[in-house]
């Protein structure tokens, strides 16, 4: 039996909606496995700014401190879209609690459910089969260099840095899961023009000297962007930079048909962070229309990551894909094929899952 404390921090916007439903398949899991997983929540984001004027309070950094993995919503709010000059935002408790719990490394899966071939804007001959693991590096990059305004407002610059142990150590972790998969590592960065990237590629082709079972391939970002869409099932392993890596993963949401559906994990050598990859979407918050999936896929990372319990975040894969199989669809996954009859709100799509999830487990 595992005995875990998992921290839920809802967030902002569509964030509360969506990790509802993942906590539910946590407790789910707990209840059919005999697991003894308990809960506390916390605040950050637009919410926590409105609460305590501080995007991150102490109070949830401590929590976080103290829990065996989180499970996160979502931060960001229209007021700081509509205005650039606010010195206090939302994604700077993201950043913030990402550094002190030192997780450089994001996680993104990107595998195509085949039932939602149709749900991409890609043609499904090209999509069939692709299964490609993103190795995003965290605590680095423009993200965090120094940033600078000139005092007529006329000129900024954010500076893009690079240390080599941070190239190191998210290098190692991105070879081991290529171990693991096909054996086939794409590192992507701009070697041909940011000395940062000629760090990162420097760095990168020492550290695959020690797996030499491994194929290593090196691309340009704007090569790799376009052979994303082109041919997605070239690439297995995915390692790259901050910057890099948060344009490329949105763009790979696509092949999944909505960024509803992809799950993420950020990790280090402590807690782990499991969030979907998608916003806020405060457009739609509160609306019960958000896909919950990425959400409860999150949760099956976080069961085979977080807590090698590889069995029960297979349940809840399966789940979800039966459910989609069942031809149950939020309207962001739906197209004019589907039954327009079982296309779900978030809190009815949330429910099918679990109906699916316990069906699974109990057979």
């Amino acid at each position: 039996m595992a005995k875990k404390h998992i921290l839920i921090i809802p967030g902002d916007g569509i964030g509360p909606e969506v990790t509802t439903w993942g906590k539910a398949v946590l407790e789910q899991i707990a209840f059919q496995y005999g697991h003894e997983f308990t809960f506390d929540t916390a605040m950050m984001g637009h919410a926590a700014i409105e609460a305590t004027g501080n995007p991150l309070p102490d109070e949830t950094l401590e929590k976080a401190k103290a829990s065996d993995a989180i499970l996160f919503g979502a931060v960001g709010h229209a007021k700081y879209d509509n205005d650039p000059s606010l010195k206090i935002r939302p994604e700077q408790g993201l950043l913030k609690i990402r550094k002190e719990l030192g997780l450089y490394a994001n996680l993104r899966p990107i595998l195509l459910f085949d039932e939602l071939l149709d749900a991409s804007s890609l043609k499904p001959e090209i999509l069939k089969g692709t299964d490609i693991l993103f190795f995003r590096e965290l605590t680095g990059d423009v993200y965090f260099g120094e940033k600078k305004r000139s005092e007529d407002r006329n000129t900024a610059s954010d500076l893009m840095i690079y240390h080599r142990y941070e190239v190191e150590r998210i290098a190692r972790k991105a070879y081991e899961a290529a171990r693991l998969r096909r054996h086939k590592l794409c590192s992507v960065d701009k070697a041909n023009v940011l000395e940062s990237s000629r760090l990162w590629r420097e760095t990168v082709q020492e550290i695959a000297k020690e797996y030499p079972d491994v194929e290593t391939e090196h691309m340009f970002i704007d090569n790799a962007a376009m052979q994303l869409v082109k041919n997605p099932k070239k690439f297995d392993v995915v390692l790259t930079a901050n910057l890099f890596g948060d344009i490329l993963t949105d763009e790979a949401s696509q092949i999944a048909g909505s960024m509803g559906m992809l799950a993420s994990a950020s990790i280090g050598d402590g807690t782990g962070f499991f969030e979907p990859i998608h916003g806020s979407a405060h457009d739609i918050a509160g609306k019960n229309i958000a896909n919950p999936l990425a959400s409860i896929l999150s949760v099956a990372l976080m069961l085979e990551i977080g807590f090698g319990l590889k069995e029960e975040a297979k349940a809840v894969t399966q789940a979800v894909e039966q459910t989609l199989k069942k031809g149950y669809r939020t309207s962001d996954i739906a197209n004019t094929k589907d039954d327009v009859t079982k296309v779900l709100g978030t809190e009815q799509m949330g429910q099918k899952l679990l109906d699916h999830l316990q069906q699974a487990v109990s057979i």
